[in-house]
């Protein structure tokens, strides 16, 4: 849940976190279990060398196979759903006044996931993004004015459904080791349009460089700054930055500040992925879940909800009328189906 450029293409330095109390990190890995409770999805991805394996498949679903693919999604007790970009390449996953849209073979897909969530029970992500701004960039006055133009017509057209739950900001902040002010800036001037346009929305964003994350009093202070509801941090096992065993003490110190500040709430993107050669530079194929049970159970005890990036591709149902992804995603959902079985986790 590589969100790409914007995700993870930054170089990052090695700054250290400070160290925990020995014995920290195990005694907290041994409390809490949390399931996946949410996952990014995409109508097309933005790399095109990174999803040759759903790519093509999601363009020709139907919008009964984008509903089946919810469906699915929530029968593995998902209840979020984060959107990754409603438009690329200067062209629209819905049917936009304002730009042209994409060839999908469901001429609305949006409408599709939001109306089959609806009947589910579950709340959506929308995003505020990509329209025609290069990825990985935060928009000028002329990209502000057209990606505000687009969450107008966005609630114009979808705000009916009780699943619109709120946004998400996917130009996403690099941490090192603070956030940068023009993505505060960026942020908070999306979020107050979005909460003018739905007072009740909820904001996410999901920054990257987790690990370089200084949890002091200039960190805390920018989390008082934000105006967010929810902050899903990458965990970058995925991506190759971070391993498995360093996550309890980096979602440790994120706690402690969380905590101290209490303003937004403390999530996880969990990176359920990996790569079929060389990082950034080849297909998203799934991670052994071996691998991701690590990181649930690493991250679990210090986070609220846990999302994953991303069910699409990397999970599918045995038997699904909406495949799409790995030949080996059967395997990777069933490992997890039985974790989740086996931790008691209700259907």
């Amino acid at each position: 849940m590589n969100h790409f450029i914007s995700r993870r293409l930054f170089c990052q330095s090695t700054l250290s976190l400070p160290l925990l109390p020995l014995g920290y990190a195990n005694a907290a890995s041994q409390s809490g279990l949390k399931p996946i409770e949410g996952s990014w999805f995409e109508f097309q991805h933005c790399h095109v060398h990174e999803s040759g394996y759903w790519d093509a498949t999601c363009a020709a679903f139907s919008c009964a196979q984008w509903q089946a693919k919810v469906a699915e999604m929530a029968e593995l007790g998902m209840q979020y759903l984060v959107l990754l970009s409603v438009a690329q390449d200067g062209k629209a996953f819905y049917p936009s006044k304002q730009m042209p849209s994409w060839n999908l073979a469901c001429a609305d897909p949006l409408e599709a996931v939001l109306s089959e969530a609806d009947r589910r029970g579950m709340k959506v992500f929308v995003s505020g993004g990509f329209f025609d701004e290069k990825i990985g960039t935060y928009a000028d006055e002329a990209g502000t004015k057209q990606r505000f133009a687009a969450m107008e017509e966005l609630v114009g057209l979808y705000g009916q459904h009780p699943s619109f739950y709120g946004w998400y900001w996917p130009n996403e902040a690099s941490i090192d080791p603070y956030y940068h002010e023009v993505f505060i800036r960026y942020c908070n001037t999306s979020s107050a349009e979005a909460r003018r346009l739905m007072p009740e929305a909820k904001i996410l964003i999901a920054p990257y460089g987790t690990r370089l994350a200084k949890a002091d009093a200039v960190y805390a202070k920018q989390l008082e700054s934000l105006d967010v509801d929810f902050i899903a941090y990458q965990d970058e096992v995925g991506v190759r930055k971070t391993q498995p065993d360093e996550l309890d003490a980096i979602y440790a110190h994120l706690r402690a500040v969380h905590d101290q500040v209490q303003r937004a709430r403390l999530w996880a993107d969990v990176e359920i992925f990996d790569f079929e050669g060389d990082t950034y530079k080849s297909n998203l194929i799934p991670a052994p879940f071996a691998r991701v049970r690590q990181q649930l159970e690493a991250i679990a005890p210090h986070v609220d909800t846990i999302l994953v990036y991303q069910y699409q591709g990397m999970m599918n149902k045995l038997g699904s009328s909406a495949f799409a992804g790995h030949p080996e995603s059967p395997k990777l959902y069933a490992e997890y189906q039985e974790w989740r079985a086996s931790r008691g986790f209700s259907p």
